[in-house]
C-alpha cells in the first residue's frame, strides 16, 4: 500500500500551514477592529468636544444678540429724546434772542465791570497785606530801637522811607476805594437802565397789543356791516364766527357760491383795513376750522381733524386769490376739539360747525 501511505503524509504536512494562516489573518482581523473601534472612541470625543463647543457658542451669541437689542432700544430712545430736546432748545433759544436782544449790551458792561471790581478788590486785598507786613516790621525796628535806646541816622532815614512808603499806599487804597465805588455806582445805573429798558419794552409792547385791539374792533365793525345781518354770522368775544352752512355744503371742503360772495367782502374789508395798520405791527388773520363731536371717516377725510383743517385752507386760499398776503394769513384746524357749546342737540352741532376769524398778533 506505498500509494495510500505517501498520499496521508501529504495531507498531514499541509493541515498546520493552514492552521497558521487562519491564525494569523485571525490576528490582522482583529488589529484591524482594536484600531477601528479606538478611531470610534476617539472620533466621538472630538465630536462630543465640538459639539459643546458649538452649544457654548450658540448661547453667547444669543447673549450677544440681547445684548444689541437692549443697545438699539437705548439708542432709539436716546435719539428721540435728543430730538425732542433739540427741537424744545432750538424754540427757546430763538424765544429768549427775541427778548433778550435790548438787555445784552448792558448785561455785558455790567459783567465788565464786575470783573473790574473783582480785579480792584485783589489789588486792594493784596496792598493791604503789603501794608500790615510793612506796618510790622516798622513796629518791630522801632521795639528794637526803643529798647535799645539808640536810634541812628540810618535808622531814622528808613522809618521814615517806612513811613512815606506806608503814606502812598494809604493814598492808593483810598483812591482803589473810589475807583471801586464809581464802578459798582456805575453797576448800578447800568442795571437800573436794563430795568428801565424792560419797563419801556414792555410799555411798548402792551402799546402794540393795544392799538392792534383798535384796530381788530374797526375790522370786525366793519366785516359785520359789509357782510350784513346774516343769522350764521357773529362776533364771539374777539372772533368773527361763520358757521360752517354758510361756506360749505356738509362734508365738503368746496366754498358755495355765497360763501364765496362772503369771503370776498371779507377779503375786501380787511385789505381796507390793513392799509392802515402801521408797519411796525406784525399782525395775522387766523383761520381756525371746527368741527362737531360726530366723527367722520371716509376716502377724503379719516378724521374731523383734516376735515377741519382743510376747509380752514380753503379759506386762506380764497383770501389769497383775493389779493390778501400769505404772510398774513395762517390757517388752523381744531377739529371737534374746542366746542362753544357742550350739548350733543342738532343746534349745539350746528353752533360747533364754524370758522372763525381771528385778527392777532403773530
Amino acid at each position: 500500500m506505498p500509494g495510500l501511505s505517501s498520499r496521508y503524509r501529504q495531507r498531514a504536512d499541509i493541515w498546520p500551514g493552514f492552521v497558521d494562516a487562519l491564525a494569523s489573518l485571525l490576528m490582522v482581523i482583529i488589529f484591524l477592529l482594536l484600531v477601528f473601534v479606538l478611531a470610534q472612541f476617539f472620533l466621538g470625543e472630538a465630536l462630543s468636544g465640538r459639539e459643546n463647543a458649538l452649544q457654548k457658542l450658540d448661547r453667547e451669541m444669543a447673549e450677544m444678540a440681547e445684548l444689541l437689542a437692549l443697545e438699539k432700544d437705548t439708542s432709539k430712545s436716546l435719539r428721540s429724546d435728543v430730538s425732542r430736546l433739540s427741537g424744545e432748545l432750538q424754540a427757546s433759544i430763538l424765544d429768549r434772542d427775541r427778548l433778550n436782544e435790548n438787555i445784552e449790551k448792558g448785561q455785558g458792561e455790567i459783567s465788565r465791570l464786575s470783573a473790574d471790581i473783582e480785579k480792584l478788590d485783589a489789588l486792594k486785598a493784596r496792598l493791604e497785606n503789603d501794608i500790615g507786613k510793612l506796618a510790622a516790621n516798622l513796629e518791630e525796628k522801632e521795639t528794637a530801637l526803643l529798647a535799645e535806646q539808640e536810634i541812628s541816622e540810618s535808622a531814622r532815614a528808613e522809618i521814615a522811607l517806612l513811613n512815606q512808603r506806608l503814606g502812598a499806599m494809604k493814598d492808593q487804597i483810598a483812591a482803589l476805594n473810589k475807583t471801586l465805588d464809581a464802578s459798582e455806582q456805575k453797576a448800578k445805573d447800568q442795571n437800573a437802565q436794563i430795568v428801565s429798558l424792560g419797563k419801556r419794552l414792555n410799555s411798548a409792547l402792551a402799546g402794540k397789543v393795544q392799538e392792534l385791539s383798535e384796530y381788530r374792533s374797526d375790522f370786525f365793525g366793519r366785516l359785520k356791516i359789509a357782510l350784513g345781518d346774516h343769522p350764521g354770522i357773529r362776533v364771539v368775544g374777539d372772533r368773527f364766527v361763520f358757521q360752517s352752512e354758510v361756506l360749505f355744503a356738509s362734508g365738503d371742503t368746496d366754498i358755495g357760491e355765497a360763501g364765496l360772495g362772503q369771503i370776498s367782502r371779507l377779503a375786501e374789508t380787511l385789505k381796507d383795513v390793513s392799509a392802515r395798520i402801521p408797519a411796525d405791527i406784525d399782525w395775522v388773520l387766523r383761520v381756525d376750522g371746527h368741527t362737531d363731536l360726530v366723527p367722520i371717516q371716509n376716502e377724503r377725510f379719516r378724521s374731523n381733524w383734516e376735515l377741519s383743517a382743510a376747509r380752514s385752507i380753503s379759506v386762506v386760499k380764497k383770501l389769497i386769490a383775493e389779493g390778501i398776503p400769505a404772510n398774513r394769513l395762517v390757517a388752523a384746524g381744531f377739529g371737534e376739539f374746542q366746542p362753544i357749546d357742550k350739548g350733543s342737540d342738532d343746534a349745539s352741532l350746528r353752533r360747533n360747525r364754524r370758522i372763525e376769524l381771528k385778527l392777532t398778533g403773530r
